[in-house]
């Protein structure tokens, strides 16, 4: 058989076993994090959040068609996308390899030899296999995300220039460099990783067409591949807009036109450009400058899926991320400037001051028929600055953590030394390294690993020298397999040996003595999609999330040369076996050794088929709340889901969800007074000319020692007036509202609370007179405002519930009037319990049940074979405590037998893990509660559970002890050792004496082994 034709069946053979793979392992619903809203977006056509993915959006609706009305089914067929996408992905590295590895077995021209075709071939399978079954991309592969498609983008573009390289002398061959440009620009509507690309592909066409290849053309090839990229990035993508905007705004503000009409005057410019120069450069034979300016003309024809972003915006959909409908907005939308800028080659350090500021571009928000100015860029000059910042960020806790992971002395200013040593050690290292660590030699678990190189959570690891370690079960596994019991820690353990890494690196190695060309090429699209994105992103400190997803394009490139490390051990094995058979042997060792590997190890922890926790989770969270209800959530993973759950498959449409983190914009506060599915506009009575962007953005406490408790429709009137009476004068001399006094009340008017069924006639006698609190900033910014307006103007008539998840700064004060439900808690206007410690652990108790009992979903989180980090690390502690909480309100409220079936519920339907130590202590007063409830089986389980969780804990930390190597946890020991006195001490009150007898030997045990640490700490 042919060459060609063998290739091309492998290739396919590759996609055919990776869509297999991931179709095979997709999560049936919605995933974590952004999934849920791509997924919502995707489905009705609406925009999401900065920058923007109206390519990928599209695409998505397609797919989501193919439920054939089952709405339930949505992300599935748009999880397959991804799956689909990737599988292409496998495709096109295949006939990358393949093309790489001809090249440099070819050297002549001549024929292919069988013996050469099979060594080709077995490179391109290991190459493609391997990377199917890496850690990073099989992730992306079976959930709706941006990134499996941007893969595919960028396999297809560095394909399509290997393709143009192999017939750049025949007729009509630049036809692929037009081709990559339109997949460039497509490409920019689905995520920008793939304009990395570029300098790579430049070198390709200097090596290809320069006429005397040497260093410093290479060089130039190289800098001028850069400025493609910036032109592509900075200019195409952002400029067009940013001068469109400033058209926009003379024809709109001077000319009197209407708003776009100055866009499309540019657009039109742009295009007359466009053609008089392919025109020029046709009429004149100048194929360079024609190729050049139809790539550009290609490279706008994908990037005009934008056009979807303002038409979607100005149709007003339900999820209108920044309602992009006019050009400025669009320009800040897709520059995430919501987001803020962080520096890049010079800037401040986290410890400087502001010395200066000066104000910079006008800002313009739109008008009803003009562009208003809605204030001035801010710039700041700083006391301590540098070149290359990287330790710059002065928000929250990241300057605490640059001074604990630097280890510098508080109060001692941070150095260029320093600022090096963060960018090698965290940002390269940490949190780049790490990752390719992960895909290529092993890791030991999913969990979040950010803030340590020496912990094994979220480390990598070979597996090799593992077995020395005494490493806890929690990370390596091990123990009984429990019928019904889908899930165990240490699922996540992967050992790969490092034989990926160093067959990658034998394959790099190889490469660069054989063919130092193409390595270079690799090199550069392994760098730009790698090192070049941890420089450009620049990230401050820790993330919300691991960011490995982002770098996968440089995991990419290293398949290429694992591929190519197949030709390299062939060559070895040529010493003493013929050039057939070598082939052979190195391709079947290779797949053995390296996909075959990858496949038996991370099956188990991507086989997302049987996990269902983040549609029931969003599920429970909405049926927790009362009809009508506003819901205020603020992260992720509490608000994403929740939308998916609504917009596509219309759980709870009833129930208003408002993202606190959103609500800082005007244009979602203007949302939230418009109707929403089956939820009516919210009681916010604010003109939009009162929060506009720029006005009243934030208001300063002033305090005016008010006496008592004012009204909060008093002080929502005040600082929302516009009498220049009731405001102060800034030092800049403009005037501004101010807020008078933090102690806030309502007055409580008996029938609204009663006729809108907020509490139940049985809870009258608790009816508090009025509600009083303190707010707890000292400014309110626009979410704070428009809470303020619902508070005032609601009248009990929609209940008003947060999302147990949410921040205690979110709550601005109103703990004691807080009560669970569920996964929500509901604003009462009962009488506060002085006699709870712990406000927001108070419960609804009887509804609350209702809600847990009989309407929850549990996400199979008993059965599912794999859950994933947020599964074990956030919701399982929620659960956790949700039934804690529950099991305590009824037993308070005296329903003992009810607390006892919510008990038996969480051992039903929980797996019986321990994630932490704050969940090994919640579970000791679970198995508290059981024995107090005279269930002492159940108590004994918990408390067997607790303590193999702490013994495997503390051994581990005892081992680390004896090998002296400083990596010992105290806090874990500290708790550790606590929490099993605490355990004696429960069941010696409950008369457990086998159990005590156990227990307190090995607290005497402990106490030994750790007598040294523990004293030191008295």
């Amino acid at each position: 058989m042919e060459y060609k034709k063998i290739n091309n069946l492998l290739g396919w053979l590759c996609f055919i076993i990776a869509s297999v793979t991931y179709i095979l392992t997709l999560e049936p619903s919605v995933s974590f994090w952004d999934c849920g809203e791509f997924i919502s977006c995707a489905f009705r056509l609406q925009v999401a959040h900065q920058p923007g993915y109206p390519m990928f959006a599209m695409l998505g609706k397609v797919f989501s068609l193919l439920s054939m009305g089952n709405n339930a089914r949505v992300p599935f067929y748009t999880n397959m996308m991804s799956g689909l996408a990737s599988g292409a992905t496998i495709m096109f590295l295949f006939w990358t390899i393949t093309m790489l590895a001809k090249k440099m077995l070819n050297k002549g021209g001549e024929a292919i030899d069988q013996g050469r075709m099979y060594l080709i071939m077995g490179a391109g399978l290991v190459g493609a296999l391997a990377f199917t079954f890496s850690d990073t991309f099989w992730f992306s592969a079976v959930e709706t995300i941006v990134f499996a498609i941007s893969a595919l983008c960028t396999a297809i573009v560095f394909w399509a220039m290997l393709k143009w390289d192999a017939h750049a002398d025949e007729p009509g061959a630049d036809r692929w460099i037009i081709f990559i440009a339109y997949v460039i620009g497509l490409s920019i509507g689905i995520h920008l990783l793939n304009l990395l690309t570029i300098p790579a592909l430049a070198m390709v066409y200097y090596f290809r067409r320069g006429k005397s290849v040497n260093a410093g053309g290479a060089i130039g090839t190289f800098l001028i591949g850069v400025l493609i990229l910036v032109f592509v990035q900075y200019f195409i993508r952002g400029y067009t807009i940013a001068i469109a905007a400033n058209f926009d705004l003379f024809f709109v503000n001077t000319l009197g036109l209407g708003f776009w009409s100055g866009a499309f005057f540019f657009f039109f410019i742009i295009a007359a450009i466009l053609v008089g120069g392919i025109w020029y450069g046709n009429k004149y034979q100048k194929p360079l400058m024609t190729l050049a300016f139809l790539c550009v003309a290609f490279v706008y024809f994908g990037y005009s899926s934008f056009a979807y972003i303002p038409i979607r915006a100005s149709a007003g959909t339900n999820l209108d991320n920044s309602h992009p409908d006019n050009a400025f907005t669009l320009y800040g939308y897709l520059n995430r400037i919501q987001y803020g800028e962080n520096p890049l080659l010079y800037g401040q350090y986290f410890d400087a001051k502001v010395t200066d500021q000066t104000e910079g571009n006008t800002l313009y928000r739109k008008g009803e028929t003009k562009y208003e100015v809605s204030g001035k860029k801010q710039n700041y000059v700083y006391d301590h600055t540098t070149f290359l910042p990287r330790m710059y960020s002065g928000d929250g806790q990241d300057p605490q953590f640059y001074h604990e992971w630097l280890q510098i002395p508080e109060g001692q200013a941070p150095t260029f030394a320093d600022n090096m040593k963060w960018m090698f050690s965290w940002q390269i290292y940490q949190m780049y390294g790490r990752y390719f660590l992960w895909n290529f030699a092993g890791r030991y678990s999913d969990a979040d690993g950010q803030q340590s190189t020496s912990n094994p959570d979220g480390n990598w690891t070979t597996g090799i020298f593992d077995s020395g370690k005494h490493l806890p079960k929690s990370i390596v596994g091990g123990g009984p397999k429990i019928p019904g019991q889908g899930i165990q820690l240490g699922n996540t353990y992967t050992p790969l040996y490092a034989l990926p890494l160093i067959l990658g690196l034998f394959g790099c190695v190889y490469h660069f003595q054989r063919k130092k060309r193409d390595a270079l090429i690799v090199l550069l699209l392994f760098f730009f999609t790698g090192i070049a994105i941890v420089f450009y992103v620049n990230q401050p400190s820790i993330q919300p999330r691991e960011r490995d997803y982002s770098y996968v394009g440089s995991f990419y490139a290293f398949a290429i040369w694992i591929g190519l490390g197949v030709i390299a051990l062939a060559e070895f094995i040529q010493i003493k076996a013929n050039a057939k058979t070598a082939a052979l042997l190195a391709t079947g060792v290779c797949l053995l050794a390296v996909p075959v590997l990858m496949a038996s190890k991370e099956w188990k922890d991507h086989d997302r088929s049987t996990k269902m926790t983040p549609h029931d989770m969003a599920y429970n969270y909405l049926i927790s709340c009362p009809p009508n209800a506003i819901l205020f959530t603020y992260g992720d993973n509490d608000t994403y889901s929740l939308w998916y759950d609504q917009e596509v498959e219309g759980i709870r449409s009833d129930v208003r969800i408002v993202n606190l983190s959103l609500f800082t914009g005007d244009w979602y506060i203007r949302q939230m007074q418009k109707p929403m599915n089956n939820s009516a506009p919210l009681p916010i009575t604010m003109p939009f000319d009162k929060y506009k962007e720029g006005v009243r953005d934030v208001i300063y406490f002033d305090d005016k020692k008010v006496a008592g408790y004012t009204d909060v429709k008093e002080v929502f009137d005040f600082i929302t007036s516009d009498n220049k009476n009731v405001m102060e004068q800034y030092q800049n001399g403009q005037l501004g509202n101010y807020l008078p006094t933090k102690n806030f009340k309502i007055t409580i008017n008996p029938d609204d609370v009663l006729n809108n069924h907020v509490i139940s006639p049985a809870q009258k006698d608790k009816l508090a007179k009025e509600m009083i609190w303190k707010y707890t900033s000292n400014y309110v910014t626009k979410e704070n405002l428009a809470m303020m307006d619902i508070l005032a103007h609601n009248n009990w008539k929609r209940p008003i519930c947060f999302t147990t998840t949410i921040g205690n700064e979110n709550l601005i004060g109103l703990q004691p009037y807080l009560y669970k439900e569920g996964f929500t808690y509901h604003l009462m206007p009962l009488q506060p319990d002085t006699t709870t410690k712990d406000q927001l652990g108070k419960t609804n108790s009887l509804v609350m049940y209702d809600n847990i009992m009989n309407k929850f979903k549990f996400g199979n989180f008993k059965t599912a074979t794999y859950l994933d980090h947020e599964s074990t690390t956030m919701f399982y502690p929620v659960m956790v405590t949700t039934f804690l909480d529950l099991t305590q309100g009824l037993i308070k409220d005296g329903h003992p037998d009810l607390a006892l079936k919510a008990l038996h519920k969480f051992d039903e339907v929980m797996p019986n893990i321990n994630p932490g130590l704050d969940v090994a202590d919640r579970k000791i007063f679970l198995a508290q509660t059981a024995f107090a409830l005279h269930d002492v089986i159940l108590g004994d389980k918990f408390v067997k559970s607790v303590d193999d969780y702490l013994t495997d804990l503390l051994d581990y930390n005892y081992y680390l002890l004896q090998d002296k190597n400083g990596d010992m946890s105290l806090r874990d020991v500290q708790y550790g050792v606590s929490f099993i006195n605490g355990l004696a001490g429960v069941t010696a009150d409950n008369h457990r004496m086998d159990l005590n007898k156990k227990l307190q030997q090995q607290l005497k045990d402990y106490e030994t082994k750790f007598a040294a640490v523990l004293q030191r700490q008295q």
